[in-house]
């Protein structure tokens, strides 16, 4: 029984040619080995699989960079799984030092008091009570219950440059205020 496929040598000869069907040829010659390798290193199944996509579009973006009088074709996409392979497992370490660097913040922040700020709170609440209607209103919902903008002048029908100016207006009669206060 004889196959089509082309040999390792008319492979290795056409790759740098640009021919999408020889991108397609190597990567059934080669996706098996690349996949085995990248999953043995790195013991996940998504990661190799992204591995080996990231091989081939390596492999195929830097295809004008291969010499077949150099290296054999596939050893050349060794070489570079053996590159995305080293970069999935920096990149894997960097997650888990940021996840520990995260855990050990939150294990080491102190606890909050309630009470904490509890007169701030109280102060700001009285001043935004001092405010006209519909600009209180705003405020209430763009700080209190974190509505943008947009959906501030949704939710009351006002136009968004009548919203924003109310919040301009107020956070700056508050400013003055609290100013006078402290």
């Amino acid at each position: 029984m004889t196959t089509n496929q082309p040999d390792e040598s008319d492979l290795a000869d056409a790759f740098g040619s640009g021919d999408e069907r020889v991108l397609r040829a190597v990567y059934e010659r080669w996706s098996s080995l690349v996949y085995t390798l990248a999953l043995r290193s790195l013991t996940d199944v998504a990661a190799a699989e992204d591995v080996t996509q990231q091989v081939f579009v390596r492999a195929w973006r830097g295809r004008h960079t291969y010499h077949a009088d150099k290296a054999p074709l596939g050893a050349w996409l060794v070489g570079i799984t053996r590159n995305c392979v080293a970069d999935a497992l920096a990149e894997r370490a960097r997650h888990e030092r940021l996840a520990h660097a995260v855990a050990d913040e939150e294990r080491s922040a102190p606890a909050e008091d309630p009470h904490d700020g509890m007169a701030e709170r109280v102060l700001v609440a009285g001043e935004l009570d001092r405010l006209e209607d519909v600009p209180r209103t705003v405020m209430r919902l763009a700080f209190f219950e974190e509505l943008s903008h947009r959906e501030i002048a949704e939710r009351l029908g006002l136009p968004l440059g009548t919203v924003k100016s109310h919040i301009r207006r107020s956070l700056a009669r508050l400013r003055t205020r609290l100013e006078v206060i402290e």
